[in-house]
Parts: C-alpha cells; sequence; structure tokens
C-alpha cells in the first residue's frame, strides 16, 4: 500500500519507521530538520510532490492545532478513494470534518506515546478505532495495532472524548498541580522521584496538546471531582480522624484494585 504520513514528529518518525519496511511509505514535513533520520521513505515538503506518488492511506501525525488543515491542504493532491487517517488524542471537531470531507476516514488514537511508552513492547498499552471509520481504513489499522499486540477499544467519536476526558484529564491535572506546588528537594524520596519523572515527561509533551486535552468539554467535571477528594482527605487530616482515614485508604485500594 502506498501511505503517506504527514509529519515527522515523534509519532510521525514512529508510523514510518513501522510501515516503511512492508508498504510504500512518503513523509510530509514542511521542517527539513525533522527528516534527517527518516529513511526507507520518500521525503516531501510540499503538496505538489502528492500527485506523483499517489497515496491510498494519508496518516495524520501534525500536533493537534494542524490536524485538520492538514488534511485540507493535501487533499486536492489526493486519489478519490485516499483514506484519510488521525491519531489525534482529542476528536473535537473531527467528526464533523469527515462528513464533509468526501473521502473515507479511519480515526484512532493509540493510548501511548514516545514519552513513556517501550516502544519495542507495546503489549500493555492500549489505542482505541473510532467505530464510525469506513470499513477497510478499520481492518488495516485494526490489523497494525494487533501486531503490536496492542489492547484494542473500539468507541465513537464521543465515547472517545469522554475516555479520555478521565484517563488523560485526571492524570495530566493531577500532574501539572502537583508541579506547580512542588519545591526543590536536596534529598527527595522515591515516590517524589517518580512523580517528578512523570511530570518532566508530560511537559515535554506539545503545549497545545496539553491544553486540548485539559479544554476538553468534560475535563471540568473530573477536575471537580479532585478538588472535591482533596477536600475531604485535607478534612480528615485536618481532624486527625484515624478511622476516617483507614476507612478512606481502604476505599482508594479498592480503587486500584
Amino acid at each position: 500500500m502506498k501511505i503517506l504520513i504527514l509529519g515527522a514528529g515523534k509519532m510521525g518518525s514512529f508510523f514510518t519507521d513501522l510501515l516503511s519496511f512492508e508498504h510504500d511509505v512518503a513523509v510530509m514535513e514542511q521542517d527539513p530538520r525533522r527528516m534527517r533520520f527518516i529513511y526507507n521513505a520518500q521525503r516531501m515538503q510540499v503538496p505538489d510532490e502528492i500527485a506523483a506518488f499517489g497515496p491510498e492511506l494519508v496518516i495524520n501525525c501534525v500536533t493537534l492545532n494542524g490536524t485538520i488543515q492538514a488534511f485540507r491542504s493535501v487533499m486536492p493532491f489526493l486519489p478519490p478513494k485516499c483514506i484519510l487517517a488521525d491519531i489525534a488524542s482529542v476528536k473535537t471537531h473531527l467528526k464533523e470534518f469527515y462528513a464533509g470531507c468526501g473521502f473515507p476516514f479511519a480515526s484512532s488514537h493509540p493510548m501511548f506515546g514516545p514519552t513513556f511508552a517501550n516502544l519495542g513492547s507495546l503489549d500493555r498499552e492500549n489505542t482505541i478505532l473510532i467505530s464510525e471509520s469506513d470499513h477497510l481504513g478499520k481492518i488495516f489499522f485494526k490489523d497494525l495495532y494487533q501486531k503490536l499486540r496492542l489492547n484494542i477499544f473500539e468507541y465513537s467519536f464521543e465515547e472517545h472524548d469522554k475516555v479520555v476526558a478521565y484517563s488523560l484529564g485526571i492524570p495530566f491535572a493531577s500532574t501539572l498541580v502537583f508541579a506547580a506546588t512542588m519545591k526543590r528537594q536536596d534529598a527527595p524520596g522515591t515516590t517524589f522521584k517518580r512523580h517528578m519523572e512523570t511530570a518532566r515527561g508530560l511537559l515535554a509533551e506539545d503545549d497545545y496538546l496539553l491544553t486540548e486535552i485539559l479544554f476538553n468539554p468534560r475535563t471540568p467535571r473530573q477536575i471537580a471531582n479532585i478538588q472535591e477528594e482533596l477536600a475531604h482527605l485535607q478534612q480528615i487530616i485536618e481532624r486527625k480522624d484515624t478511622e476516617a482515614m483507614k476507612t478512606y485508604l481502604g476505599k482508594v485500594r479498592k480503587n486500584i484494585e
């Protein structure tokens, strides 16, 4: 299959490496410095080069704020039946875009990133396939993710954003609050160091990605849950209520079983 990958960032490079030995792959990236380590794939910098390549699938790996614009910039050069695919962490506006774009589409969300995941061993990682995706696109990505031994879940666009608000919104907000209130520790404990590693990894991500995850309309409710739990925990601590603390710790342990 002829596959065009938009963007040569972390995930664009990951998909290029993953697919280039079984498919004819091209990568389009405006910044030539980001393609220095692209190999076994054709390099492109302007959309005019796409028509001659004739892709059957376009995988959009640009940053979240440029996803739809990147699609629109290449659509005039694509064959009519080319499948458009995104891996966006937030699907806001994508459902409407796909409905009017005139191309078949496949939308998915690998629930891991190069910052934390071991890309050579993904059997403990998850990915989401959007159920409204076209049949052929869904088959391609399901087969790809199965080869990576990812755990595959299928949700609608609406269900996906609900899951993201919970599974990403809560840890993102909690980690940012930890980092915002931390002070330098000369002799940090193990738990502190692990939290710091998580915070540094999170803050290495694209600012727009972090913003869009937190600006998901469903995230404020999750943050309100954090505030309610903190208020409850603070009351227990201020009262030095041993029995209430035992009950609270028991509830938390049950949650993570």
